[in-house]
């Protein structure tokens, strides 16, 4: 491969020849190492670093959201391991072409046998997946099954878990590796247990990782992508023609569905300046029929209310201040969504004030 220079930019020159290596070698095994600040993925990378099989070469990128790496210090600078560090923001946002470039460059210099993406704590590792799981890097990736690690000795930590950030890096998780095990209390496992309730639909494995043992051999699944569609609220949708394409949704309110290992995850989220009436609100949500789990934190009469219905209890309580209005129910039948979207609205009373 060449390289030439134009006015600071460079352009490079690939020969037919290194493009045929290109597509004719084997797709390198990736895996994404993703969790919250302070997790334990970088834990978590040195000991799966260890077990390189000797003749391989193994990749790493990582993603430090400041100016100044530490993380890559702290991996193997031996012969047989490949280490790349982006610094300044985030690789999992749309777009991010250092990313795509230090990639490309990476597997095209180094031929790795395997390469591990370990994002910044503040990123979404799901917006980093769709771009990699796009039909131009399949000849060259092999993706493996996303992993989220998580602080087990956390699990009790409210303002931790609720951030949304925590929970889209879970929600994006296929395998979920729970770190510092060993510092987790009789509560915390009761707390895993009430995780691995909440998240049924999206997580297929769950890992106990003491001091960040696991065998390689236990993250290396193949990745199974969830499907995701977010839309305009259906009564928006029905205004529209066949013909037309759906918008970009950007901004609340939208409703989207998600469907995984048999699940069909459907939701709304609306401005937290909507207010509902609470106990129109429980009566619409008590009516349904044929879920698994409803889950949802509304502005209310009441003041903010949080509700948390399983097949066996119907529970409900006083929640702090949400960013949004928001509910999700996990359901194995498809149905006409527009009859609760329909029902959600009309619980509205900050509309009728407005009107009256």
């Amino acid at each position: 491969m060449e390289r030439v220079e134009y006015s600071h930019s460079y352009v490079y020159f690939i020969r037919l020849g290194d493009i045929l290596k290109i597509f004719t070698e084997k797709a390198v095994k990736t895996h994404i190492i993703s969790g919250f600040l302070g997790a334990g993925k970088t834990t978590l990378l040195q000991h799966l670093l260890q077990q390189k099989p000797e003749g391989e070469t193994w990749a790493i990128l990582m993603n430090e959201f400041g100016q100044i790496g530490v993380d890559q210090q702290l991996l193997p600078q031996d012969s047989g391991y490949e280490v790349k560090e982006l610094l300044g923001g985030c690789l999992c946002c749309a777009g991010q072409l250092p990313m795509q470039i230090a990639l490309s460059r990476l597997i095209f210099d180094k031929r790795p046998d395997r390469l591990f993406i370990e994002p910044t704590g503040l990123g979404h590792p799901a917006q980093l997946l769709e771009q990699l799981t796009e039909p131009q890097w399949q000849a060259q990736i092999d993706m493996r099954a996303l992993v989220t690690v998580i602080d087990g000795s956390r699990l009790n930590d409210q303002q931790w878990i609720s951030q949304e950030l925590y929970q889209d890096q879970l929600k994006a998780a296929q395998l979920v590796v729970v770190s510092h095990t060993d510092l987790m209390s009789e509560s915390d496992f009761l707390a895993l247990d009430e995780f691995k309730k909440d998240y049924f639909a999206y997580i297929q494995t769950w890992l106990l990782a003491e001091q960040g043992h696991l065998d390689i051999q236990q993250l290396d699944v193949a990745h199974q992508g969830i499907q995701r569609k977010v839309l305009p609220l259906i009564q928006a949708q029905k205004k529209l023609t066949a013909e037309d394409e759906l918008p970009v949704i950007k901004q609340l309110p939208y409703h989207y569905v998600e469907t995984s290992n048999g699940y069909t995850v459907v939701g709304w989220k609306f401005s937290k300046r909507w207010q509902f009436d609470f106990y129109q609100l429980l009566d619409v949500l008590c009516e349904q029929t044929d879920w698994l789990r409803i889950k949802g934190i509304f502005n209310t009469d009441q003041g903010w209310m949080t509700f948390n219905f399983n097949p066996d209890h119907i529970n409900y309580k006083s929640g702090e201040e949400s960013i949004d209005n928001r509910i999700e129910l996990i359901t194995q039948h498809d149905r006409d969504w527009e009859s609760l979207e329909n029902a959600l609205l009309n619980c509205r009373i900050d509309l009728l004030e407005k009107t009256q």
